[in-house]
């Protein structure tokens, strides 16, 4: 009896041993997982190199231990976009990458627009959500394979709106700039900082605390949630959303080839018969079913997920973009509330390139009242009446209600993160 009471002392203590051991070499393994469903395979009780063999050869799950932030700003084509990137890129610890999904898209659907069929759309969306783990990485080498011509040793002129990011036109990575230069304009930054040396951005991405990316080329939050789920990121999503009468009466004025037809109507108030209607409804319908999707708390946005209406930055800046700031857990930056306090009370010459975010952000915002017909927005207010009613924006029931400012079309609504 003593000696089966000694046996069995012997073999908890072995067993304890073994434990231990491996947990040391668990956690020497960064974290590294066996493949999935199948843990066996890497059984203490299997021969040592098989299942180190089959570990290796398995897909690996890194976890983001140093907890940066890694933000994406979803959006759509002239819904203040590019105004809310800058909100990221003016802080001095976020590595900002202006629209890299552009070079996806041009390389595999280069005649893309915004009237094309979801089936055609959405074809873009494995290597984009490939390339943006990438970059939330800091591996801007991944982005070679989608730029045009490719980059030699890792250096290329052809980076889409380069002159975007403060980042990208800073010490390290453009070492050529002095201290006059430290407020560069997006086409000076490109004259001055020459050809863009990825390893150096790489490097630059790496010594952030966080990357933000802005696109207008994912439609939906669903078709993110592979990212968000992805252990390796700490990934949140701004979701900005604008009044499809903005968004359309800023489309007509910018982009006046693509939307001939309805500044057409605009002018001569007869509808042709040939309108695209799909470059009005495909922003409504993305705008519902992504909306619906984050407003409906799935339990993988939680915590990840926050509704920005356009009208309610541009009325309030400062306040909104505490907001945004607190739901990312970041510290706001002296630099961005300087940036915001010189770029948000601009007058009309100042607003003069289609990108640009110097404007009267207030005045901005309100501005399509006074591009539209009355007709087209009527036509607007039925063909995307749900998506209306769902963020807020009121209907207009005569032309002298639209031109009237005192009359909100904006109702009071409190998009809380999703916490």
């Amino acid at each position: 009896m003593q000696c089966s009471w000694k046996a069995v002392l012997l073999l908890a203590l072995a067993s304890i041993a073994i434990q231990y051991t491996a947990i040391r070499t668990f956690t020497a393994k960064s974290f590294h997982s066996c493949p999935i469903p199948s843990p066996v395979n890497c059984s203490l009780s299997q021969d040592t190199d098989a299942a180190d063999r089959l570990c290796d050869e398995s897909p690996t799950f890194a976890y983001n231990l140093s907890r940066k932030t890694h933000v994406l700003i979803l959006a759509t084509t002239r819904s203040g976009s590019s105004f809310v990137g800058q909100l990221f890129n003016q802080h001095f610890d976020v590595f900002y990458l202006f629209e890299p999904l552009y070079h996806v898209q041009y390389t595999l659907i280069p005649k893309l627009t915004q009237s094309k069929s979801t089936t055609d759309r959405r074809v873009m969306l494995g290597a984009s959500r490939d390339l943006l783990r990438s970059l939330y990485d800091c591996d801007l080498y991944f982005l070679e394979n989608y730029i045009k011509p490719q980059p030699v040793n890792h250096t290329t002129d052809r980076l889409f709106r380069r002159g975007a990011s403060k980042a990208l036109c800073s010490p390290p990575v453009c070492e050529s700039l002095g201290a006059v230069d430290l407020h560069l304009e997006e086409g000076d930054c490109v004259k001055k900082c020459g050809a863009l040396n990825l390893t150096l951005a790489t490097e630059s991405c790496r010594e952030h605390g966080h990357v933000a990316i802005k696109t207008v080329r994912v439609p939906e939050v669903s078709d993110l949630r592979a990212l968000v789920e992805d252990p390796r990121l700490n990934l949140k999503v701004i979701q900005l959303v604008r009044d499809p009468r903005g968004i359309l009466a800023s489309r007509s004025e910018t982009f006046r080839d693509t939307y001939r037809l309805w500044r057409i109507w605009d002018g001569t108030g007869r509808k042709p018969y040939n309108l695209d209607v799909t470059q009005l409804t495909t922003v409504c319908e993305d705008f519902w079913n992504s909306v619906s999707t984050g407003l409906n708390r799935p339990p993988w946005l939680k915590g990840k997920y926050m509704l920005v209406r356009y009208e309610d930055l541009a009325r309030n800046p400062m306040k909104k973009t505490e907001e945004i700031y607190d739901f990312l857990g970041i510290p706001m930056d002296s630099n961005v509330e300087r940036w915001i306090q010189n770029n948000t009370r601009g007058d009309r010459s100042s607003s003069k390139h289609k990108y640009g975010t110097v404007r009267n952000s207030a005045a901005t915002a309100e501005k399509w009242r006074f591009r539209l017909s009355y007709e087209i927005v009527a036509f607007t207010q039925h063909a995307c009446q749900q998506v209306l009613a769902q963020l807020g924006y009121k209907r207009a029931s005569s032309e002298e209600e639209l031109k009237n400012l005192s009359i909100s079309l904006v109702e009071e609504r409190d998009f809380l993160p999703f916490s």
